[in-house]
């Protein structure tokens, strides 16, 4: 077996993943190199070197690289914030490590305006309608305040506010959701605005799902359709958060789908990659440059916004039923003769365990909360034990946890996720729950409905009854 050397710039449990599927190569024989934001306790066992750099600065993350270049044969990278800052251009300027992700130009996470502009002029059928309210514009609230009542008034209040810049899937807000008079919406569009521009665009009606697809700058190959649970709290209440979890049924589409639906989506990302690619090749936008959120509606698709890199949690109902060796996929994104990728026919559940404080759950359920286990050690070797009897039906990948003398500590964000694969969705989010209760300490906690019955069924009803229209 062949020795590989890969980078792995990694933050939260999809890097975990990642390093995961690699070191299962039956092929080569990975070495990794992990830059981390802190001592993630799964990348501390699996690395051949390992550091922590905690901002993800992308000029430390380049000296980490320069440093075992001569190890090291292709570089990935997971979060968005190092791909935005063009961890790529550095690196591949400054050393001989070709990486997988876009470079800076083609990451349009970036920009939500950016996006809708392109949008509008590539596939303006995805597009809400939709204004922008920018402050370099220098106009004053009084005026801003008129415009946005007038737009206000013409979508009768029911609007989703979001901000230019990535937030993490926290910082937009939705009628009906997050605010329910015009006043807090104003009051979400100001503590946005006073940061950048903000997006003020119609609300729609859908059942949503998640797009991505690898790319080797010359072709674009679609994965399967996953489904994100964003809001924190069971039945769909309280904050946005980076996603509480996520589902995948046994085919690529989802049961509120039809195969019209998936062909729309795949020929939307097709045009817009058309557009970027321009004649031949296009190896700038290598990696996963497509990660859309898509509204299914009664008048087809729109797009919710695009992400430059691989979903948490979504691409970890993927990588642990990846058919094709992993090593191999980045071996031909690099080669640019990716033309297919297969997958077990499996359905996924992924869950996600958090700290009290995370989505406002103490504040929340103030009474539900023991405030002497807050801090303390989390045990996952009960959810381990559970993944060998599960013969790896089961997968724990943690994320926002930090090793500290021999013990796993939860950080502020999604702590562990745990992956339950099965036959179908409900044996999946059975394995998955299993899991996620054999995880003991911290005073961590999860959503009990991902991917529930009820919940596919009332999406699936919801999708037939605007289909009536």
């Amino acid at each position: 077996m062949d020795k590989v050397g890969i980078l792995v710039v990694s933050y939260g449990s999809r890097a975990a993943a990642m390093i995961d599927i690699f070191c299962r190569s039956e092929i080569f024989l990975p070495k990794i190199y992990v830059v981390d934001k802190q001592r993630n306790p799964f990348n501390v066992e699996k690395a051949e070197k390992h550091v922590v750099v905690s901002n993800l600065n992308v000029e430390e993350i380049c000296r980490f690289a320069k440093k075992y270049e001569n190890h090291i044969d292709f570089g990935i990278v997971g979060p968005e914030k190092p791909i935005i800052n063009g961890i790529r251009d550095l690196i591949e300027q400054e050393t001989s490590i070709p990486m997988i992700c876009p470079t800076r130009r083609f990451a349009i996470e970036r920009s939500k305006v950016v996006q809708r502009h392109l949008f509008q002029r590539i596939v303006p059928e995805v597009n809400p309608r939709f204004k922008i309210f920018d402050p370099n514009d220098h106009e004053s609230l009084g005026h801003i305040r008129k415009i946005a009542w007038a737009w206000l008034d013409e979508l009768d209040d029911k609007v989703a506010v979001k901000p230019d810049n990535p937030a993490a899937g926290k910082g937009v807000g939705v009628w009906g959701d997050h605010f329910t008079n015009r006043q807090q919406i104003w009051e979400h569009f100001l503590a946005n605005y006073q940061q950048g521009p903000v997006i003020i665009e119609e609300k729609i009606d859908g059942e949503e799902s998640s797009f991505q697809a690898f790319c080797d700058g010359k072709h674009l190959v679609p994965l399967p359709e996953t489904r994100d649970y964003k809001r924190a709290f069971d039945g769909d209440e309280g904050p946005n958060t980076g996603g509480m979890g996520s589902y995948k049924n046994t085919s690529s589409l989802l049961p509120f789908m039809t195969l019209a639906d998936r062909e729309k989506e795949i020929e939307i990302v097709n045009r817009i990659f058309k557009e970027l690619k321009g004649k031949g090749s296009n190896p700038e936008l290598r990696g996963i440059p497509f990660y859309d959120a898509f509204i299914h509606t009664n008048i087809g698709p729109k797009i919710l916004e695009n992400n430059s890199r691989p979903g948490d949690p979504e691409i970890l109902n993927l990588l642990p039923i990846l058919k094709d060796d992993f090593v191999d996929v980045c071996f031909r994104i690099l080669d640019g003769r990716l033309r297919r990728v297969a997958f077990e026919e499996e359905a996924t559940v992924v869950t996600y365990k958090v700290p009290p404080n995370y989505g406002g759950y103490a504040t929340t359920f103030l009474n539900r909360v023991k405030r002497n286990e807050i801090g303390r050690p989390v045990d996952l070797s009960g959810a381990y034990k559970l993944c060998r009897e599960h013969e790896d039906h089961l997968r724990v990948y943690p994320g926002s946890m930090e090793l500290r003398e021999a013990k796993d500590y939860a950080l502020t964000s999604r702590a562990v996720c745990v992956v339950g694969i099965g036959n179908d969705i409900e044996r999946a989010r059975e394995i998955s729950l299993e899991g996620i209760k054999a995880i003991k300490g911290g005073e961590l906690w999860h959503r009990n409905d991902i991917a529930s019955r009820e919940h596919v069924t009332k999406s699936v009803r919801h999708m037939e009854k605007l289909r009536m229209f």
